[in-house]
């Protein structure tokens, strides 16, 4: 096709296809411990780091990185502290990372040829290179970190009392998870945008778990549906000059209607007989 010919296309497909490993395992791991808006917490808080890496003319990659690292631990030590109340922890990390990036932002005299918008809503041609590898390389850590753990990852989820009382490390076991998914959040922002990329995470693991019968089948098909989702997003991006992050977005909510409308049709046709 003609638009592989670009290298920021190509850059974006390898990236969606590294994301399309990546995402089904945090977004069911998120789903199942009723973490769903983490995802979207952290990608706000990680405009914080964008406003700081253009402050310090760094790469706003690496200071991302490093907001959301400490931002991922705070929100874990929130949690606890309200344990009967964790929603507390995301809805003071979102405001406060929205709000120090619009604060720093506004008072950058650096800033005049940047755009926050580009982080927002995404763009194909803000994906680098050394963003692709970091995406690769977190996949590759991902799935060999889930084969290792995936039984403590699974008890903890449903039931932290229980893991604790098995012995499971649980206090590191989430932060380690949280600041995974930070990294995550941090490295595909600037492809799908900031107020997009909890629905990569989150959208994808939802509808597999509508259809499948077992924690690894709604993986698979997790992967199958990102795979789907983001190189039609893409492709229509591309094609309709739309931003990448929405018609990514939107795609995933095709296919999530579309399987809700199947299985809603099977269960009435199962009732009639």
């Amino acid at each position: 096709m003609e638009m592989f010919q670009y290298d920021f296309i190509q850059r974006a497909f390898i990236a969606g296809a590294a994301m399309s490993i990546i995402t089904p395992i945090l977004g069911l791991l998120l789903i199942l411990r009723r973490q769903s808006l983490m995802a979207d917490t952290l990608s706000h808080v990680s405009l914080a780091g964008v406003a700081f890496g253009v402050i310090l003319r760094l790469n706003p990659t690496y200071t991302t990185l490093v907001i959301v690292l400490v931002a991922s631990i705070l929100i874990e030590y929130l949690r606890v502290a309200y344990r009967d109340y964790s929603e507390i922890s995301i809805a003071l990390m979102m405001s406060a990372g929205m709000a120090v990036a619009l604060v720093l932002m506004n008072l950058n005299r650096y800033a005049t040829n940047f755009k926050i918008e580009q982080y927002l809503f995404g763009s194909i041609i803000l994906i680098t290179p050394e963003e692709v590898n970091l995406l690769i390389a977190l996949a590759t850590i991902l799935v060999i970190a889930y084969l290792i753990f995936r039984k403590p990852l699974y008890v903890m989820s449903f039931d932290e009392a229980t893991a604790h009382t098995s012995g499971l490390p649980v206090k590191w076991m989430s932060i380690i998870f949280s600041v995974i998914t930070g990294v995550a959040v941090s490295i595909m922002m600037p492809i799908v945008g900031a107020l997009l990329v909890s629905a990569l995470i989150v959208i994808p693991a939802a509808t597999a778990i509508k259809i499948s019968k077992s924690f690894t089948q709604a993986i698979v098909i997790g992967i199958i549906i990102n795979l789907m989702g983001i190189f039609m997003g893409l492709t229509a991006s591309y094609q309709l000059d739309t931003p990448p992050g929405a018609s990514i977005t939107i795609c995933f909510l095709l296919i999530f209607i579309g399987v809700s409308a199947s299985e809603w049709l099977r269960t009435k046709f199962l009732s009639k007989k």
